[in-house]
């Protein structure tokens, strides 16, 4: 059993958020077509009035995205995209100013725009890779920035798959990503290995089971595995039927060193994190 005995500080422009114990990131989604259901709220009031409920539960951060990234997603325009997500991130902004937002996008422009709509964190599935201008503009932006590994496109990404070793190819995908982002300027990264993202249900679990490795980088390790297919496919259920396998692989990863856990269901993740801490001697 994994003790968690980081203590890392994130400058998130006006709030530092020290990660000391694992915390939770809420997942809302300015989308029509994201894989679950339950995390949409295209509605400004909507959004906000699920930011007051994750906030209530204890997320330290709030994710917001106008571009789904699930498996055979549609394009989306930069247009589209900033009508999405700057109204809901101002509005959770104004609703809740200590709110520490994070913004989900693969775009430079978006993530300018959203930073100063109010979000003080960047979500890049693509890890700088799908605009050349996101990691100068993120080092810019002096922001957290959290990083993911992934194989080919939202489009494409799940034909396929193939790895000689995928524990050994993420982390060296991590490792060059990381050591560009540091020589860019950006001084807090979060790493995502990208459960879902280009990878079938064995790689799936093979990186899981080595998720311990990740903290070979000294920096926080984010998990999002949050109702997805991997969880579907080996249970045989659908996505409103995933949270009991959610929560069992929120335990084992914070058994394995995750320092957040990315959420549809924060009051179960919470939980989670509670009974992992107690059994840690972490009260």
């Amino acid at each position: 059993m994994q003790t968690f005995q980081k203590k890392i500080t994130l400058n998130c422009r006006s709030e530092l958020l020290v990660v000391d114990k694992p915390i939770v990131m809420g997942i809302i989604n300015a989308t029509p077509d994201s894989f679950f259901a339950g995390s949409r709220h295209q509605a400004v009031t909507s959004a906000v009035e699920q930011a007051g409920v994750m906030l209530q539960a204890g997320a330290r951060i709030l994710d917001i995205g106008g571009y789904s990234t699930r498996p055979g997603a549609a394009l989306v325009t930069v247009e589209e995209e900033l009508s999405r997500v700057i109204p809901i991130i101002a509005a959770i902004h104004h609703a809740y100013p200590q709110a520490i937002i994070s913004i989900d996008t693969f775009r430079a422009g978006v993530a300018t725009e959203a930073v100063k709509a109010g979000a003080c964190m960047v979500n890049d599935v693509s890890a700088g890779e799908d605009d050349p201008d996101m990691i100068k503009t993120v080092a810019a932006l002096k922001v957290p920035y959290i990083m993911m590994h992934k194989k080919g496109t939202p489009q494409t990404m799940q034909v396929n798959p193939h790895y000689d070793d995928v524990v050994l190819e993420v982390i060296d995908y991590l490792r060059q990503r990381v050591e560009l982002c540091k020589d860019a300027g950006i001084a807090d990264i979060i790493i995502d290995p990208g459960f879902g993202f280009g990878k079938n249900l064995e790689h799936n679990y093979r990186l899981f089971a080595s998720l311990q490795d990740l903290s070979i980088f000294g920096v926080p390790v984010l998990v999002g595995v949050s109702r997805k297919s991997m969880i579907q496919k080996l249970l045989h259920v659908d996505t409103a039927h995933a949270l009991n396998g959610t929560t069992a692989l929120h335990a084992l990863a914070l058994n394995k060193g995750a320092d957040i856990l990315r959420v549809h269901d924060v009051a179960e993740a919470m939980e989670c994190i509670a009974i992992v801490n107690a059994l840690n001697g972490i009260i």
